[in-house]
């Protein structure tokens, strides 16, 4: 889905989301307020150099980025491809070799979104008694650790995973305001918590 709002808006959000005024930004990014305030409302159109130079101070995600690009009318330039991509043979090659050198723990590679995009393979008796639909592709390393009818009957530590998992995904929804992530979060959050043994706590 395209994001509908103007550039100057989602400038503003991400300021926001930094927690800066319009005179900590400015001022960061060496232009007057009155000419960041004109780009928010949408009383100025930024150029391209505008927006990359106001998206290096904000520290904007490269793909948010391509957003605001888009936005403003200008062409994405900043590509994605996956792991799959031929032109990524290097990087994937050097990932396997990182989790076969785990074994014989199990080892996993995760993409943004939590998903497993590479395995070891090692100790496949991890999945047994895992509902089918949390080990359909792609899985969600997130949901497979916290879900009741996932792994989270087998942690023993359950309660202090259960935190650090959800610490680390919300420190990524507040840096890159990602659509996925907050749903994911969302989806996580409201997982009941359960026993070793399974049962849910009340």
């Amino acid at each position: 889905m395209l994001n509908r709002t103007p550039v100057g808006g989602l400038i503003r959000q991400w300021r926001q989301r930094r927690r800066l005024s319009q005179l900590d930004l400015a001022c960061d990014a060496g232009i007057s307020t009155r000419h960041l305030s004109f780009v928010e409302t949408g009383r100025a159109q930024p150029s391209r150099d505008m927006l990359l130079h106001l998206s290096e101070q904000l520290d904007v995600p490269v793909r948010e980025r391509n957003v605001l690009l888009v936005a403003a009318g200008y062409a994405p330039i900043f590509p994605e491809r996956p792991l799959e991509d031929p032109a990524l043979a290097a990087a994937r090659a050097a990932v396997d070799l990182v989790l076969e050198r785990q074994k014989p723990y199990p080892a996993f590679a995760l993409d943004r979104h939590w998903r497993i995009v590479a395995s070891n393979s090692a100790l496949p008796e991890l999945y047994d008694d895992v509902a089918a639909d949390l080990l359909k592709r792609p899985v969600n390393a997130m949901r497979l650790s916290l879900h009741p009818r996932g792994l989270a009957p087998r942690i023993l530590n359950l309660g202090e995973w259960r935190a650090h998992l959800l610490f680390r995904l919300r420190r990524q929804v507040e840096l890159t305001a990602d659509a996925a992530l907050i749903d994911l979060l969302q989806l996580s959050g409201s997982v009941r918590e359960t026993s070793p043994r399974g049962r849910p706590r009340t």
